[in-house]
This record gives structure tokens, sequence and C-alpha cells, in this order.
């Protein structure tokens, strides 16, 4: 019989993030002896176009997906009424197919999973980040409204128990594993680390149109945590050293959105090529791109992340400017050599970067030598299963 493992995520499989950082690693994990059960809660907008393409992945990898809908509104009473929710539903699913272990996905998840563990259930803790104090550092919860002061005292002792009490924590930095290691009772053999991976398959080096003297690059998203404004002006001086550049911003965010902020900085529109571009067609647009950029605010929660984007481009050989203060992300491209770090947002160290740059050679190998090194899907997967190996036996 094989093992039943339950994999519980408040992020939908229909949202990009389920389907570049969770269904990957499941479907790799899915095998004749491991049996993959996957609750999700799906926006309904994007369910309902989005549905049939993650049940066909996951009927092809033989996982078995339970989808839910995501509430949000009002704020905070739609998140407990999900919780109890997802509460209730793992017990129903637990009664039915017996699971050795409980894959959560974040705070919620935990939140509903983990009294599970008295029933003697592995519970495994994949953090992901300081999910209470990313909501504020974010600015989405204000400590001076006595109710998110309340949420937020009441999720950092969650927190605490959770790291102590885990069967296994996963970490996306080493920065974060060794803070968790200096302030709480947690054993080095309890914390493991596995960044937000790539799929080498998907992003591979392969010629681009020339589209202009000089291309940077931005893929993803630009919410609460990317410095739009800045990678902005960081662009403006970007064109005095590359006259012409173009400014290729690979996103879902509306353009109005960037050109309220490009057209304050007297950025041409005709500089900027703006697309909402499908996963399976990443590789094609980012190919040809001369440098990528991502600038994160720097907070305490942020040592916790791991940028997606950056394992993407150093897999498609592309260098990368990056702000310091986030993650591994500094020691990631200072090993690999695989772009310049970019000190204060000021135009004196955006030149200094960008004349950095200019004067240094890259090589498009050994910057993808150094994503298949450090972000392998493959090497991900490898180490997930070491941690079930180590939850069943």
């Amino acid at each position: 019989m094989p093992d039943k493992i339950l994999f519980i995520s408040y992020d939908g499989m229909t949202d990009p993030l389920g389907q570049s950082q969770v269904l990957p690693y499941l479907c790799g994990l899915s095998d004749a002896s491991t049996e993959i059960h996957l609750l999700s809660f799906e926006k309904p907008e994007r369910y309902s176009s989005g549905r049939a393409l993650i049940a066909d992945i996951c009927r092809a990898a033989g996982i078995v997906w339970h989808p839910h809908v995501y509430t949000k509104n009002p704020p905070l009473l739609s998140t407990l009424k999900d919780i109890r929710t997802m509460r209730n539903t793992i017990a129903r699913l637990h009664k039915e197919h017996g699971f050795s272990i409980l894959h959560c996905r974040s705070y919620i998840a935990m939140q509903a999973a983990f009294s599970f563990r008295e029933k003697g259930i592995r519970i495994l803790f994949d953090m992901r980040g300081f999910w209470a104090d990313e909501r504020v550092d974010g600015k989405l919860w204000s400590l001076s409204n006595p109710l998110y002061r309340m949420v937020y005292g009441y999720f950092k002792k969650q927190e605490k128990k959770w790291i102590e009490a885990s069967d296994a924590v996963v970490s996306l930095t080493h920065a974060a594993a060794s803070y968790m290691l200096g302030s709480f009772n947690l054993s080095l053999q309890r914390v493991h680390v596995i960044p937000c991976c790539t799929d080498e398959t998907l992003f591979v080096p392969q010629a681009g149109e020339r589209q202009a003297p000089f291309v940077l690059l931005y893929s993803g998203s630009l919410g609460t945590w990317y410095l739009l404004k800045e990678m902005l002006e960081f662009f403006v001086q970007l064109r005095v050293f590359y006259p012409g550049a173009l400014f290729k911003i690979l996103t879902l965010e509306p353009a109005s959105y960037i050109y309220e902020v490009s057209d304050a900085l007297g950025i041409e529109r005709s500089a900027l090529l703006i697309k909402a571009v499908k996963r399976s067609d990443m590789a094609r647009e980012m190919a040809g791109a001369d440098a990528g950029i991502f600038f994160l605010k720097q907070a305490f929660s942020k040592m916790a992340s791991s940028p997606v984007k950056q394992g993407e481009i150093m897999a498609m050989g592309i260098p990368v400017f990056c702000n310091e203060g986030v993650g591994d992300s500094s020691y990631i491209l200072n090993t690999y050599h695989s772009g310049v770090l970019v000190k204060t947002y000021t135009d004196e160290a955006y030149r200094e970067a960008l004349h950095t740059f200019r004067n240094t050679v890259f090589e498009p190998e050994a910057i993808r030598s150094g994503a298949l090194a450090y972000f392998s899907l493959a090497e991900g997967i490898r180490r997930y299963r070491a941690v079930y190996d180590s939850l069943l036996g």
C-alpha cells in the first residue's frame, strides 16, 4: 500500500504561484509508493477558467485534487471561515484515506491542521516565510489597529509552537533557518532548506529576437513587495549607459499601473514593453534579454524570501541586478557570479552598479549551471522526498 500524504495549500492551483511552486513538486513526488492528495482554495474567477488544466495535470500525475472556494470578504472573518472549512475537510479526508503526513504550506494550513498531530499524523510545516511579519512589513496589517495587533500576537505565539513541535520544518533560505535555530527550540535535524525551485526543463536558454540595443527584463507580479518606482528609476540610469534600451516587463499586472509610475518619471511609453505571458511561453519571451532585475523591500520578514524570478532568470543564463537584504539572494549572486548587487536606491548607486556590469564578463553557461546547482526542481523534489522518507521512517 502506498503512503498517503495530504498537501494543504491556502493558495490556489489555478493561481500562477500554484502552477509554478506547488504542482511541479507534487508531480515529482507522486509515484507508486506515495499517494498525494491536494487540498487547495481556489479564487472563483481563476477556477472557472483554469480548473480543467489543473485537473488534467493532477490526473496525469496521479494526484487526487480536492479544490475548495477561497473567500476574500469580509477581511479576517472570511479567513476564519476558510480555516474552519479546511479543518473539517482534513478530518473528513483523513477518515476516508488515513494520511501519514499532513504537508502544510504556510500558516493558514498549519492553523487548520496542527491539532491532527494528536491523532498520530506527522506534521510537516512548510513555512515559506514569517507570514505574520510579512503582513506587518507589507503594511497589510497595522499594529496601531487593536484587532490586527491581537491577530499578529496570536500568530507569533502559534509560530513558536509550530516551529518547536512540528515533526519537520522547511525554510526557503539558510538565513531564516539560521535565525530559527538561534531563536527557537529547534534541532538541526528537523529543519530543512529548500528554496523556491525552477523547472530547468521549461526555462532553457534559446535564441531570442533582438528588440533593442539593450533589453532589461522583469518577470512576475508587481505586488506588495516589489519596488516598481525604484526599478524604473534604475532603468532611467541604464538608458544613459545604453541609449535606446528597452524595459521588457512580463506580468499579469495592468499596464496602466506601470505607466502611472513611468509617466511621472518621464519615461516614454515606447521604452517599455509590457506583456501578459502564460507560464509555458515565459522562456521564449525572456530569451534575448541582456539582464534581469528585481528590487524588493527590505524588512525582517524578507530574510525568509526566495524570489522565484532569480532562479528563472539564472536558468536562462541571464545576469541580474538585485538589491541586498533579501533571503540568500546576495549569497547566490556572489557564489555563482550571476549579476550585480545594487547597494542603495540612489542614482549614484545605480550608476556604480551599471559601471560594474559594463566592465564584467558574464558567462551564460556558468550562470545557468549555478541555477541548476541551487534552484533545480529535480533537486528540490529530491530534498522533499528525503523529508518524507525521514518522517515515514
